[in-house]
């Protein structure tokens, strides 16, 4: 079974390899998905990493506030997204 990781206050330089690298060592690692902004397609500076149970809460004692390329790590288990309404413009 897989569980769903936030990852927040990335550089923005991070790559989805950098990220994988940095969880691999508390599990495996299924997914890693960065978020960027449509429009300009730069990225977020959040995402989220799906990887196997057995590692998750050692990956976020371990990386829950910590230093990557200079920036301070959040890390947590994902909530479930919220249904947003939807709006039609006809």
């Amino acid at each position: 079974m897989t569980k769903s990781l936030y990852v927040g206050n990335l550089p923005w330089s991070a790559t989805e390899d950098d990220v994988r690298d940095l969880f691999a060592p508390y599990g495996e690692v299924t997914s890693v998905k960065l978020v960027s902004d449509r429009e300009t397609g730069r990225a977020r500076g959040f995402g989220f990493v799906e990887m196997a149970s057995e590692g998750v809460q050692a990956a976020v004692e371990a990386l829950d506030n910590f230093s990557f390329s200079g920036r301070n790590l959040k890390v947590n288990e994902a909530r479930p997204r919220e249904a947003r309404p939807s709006y039609s413009r006809y």
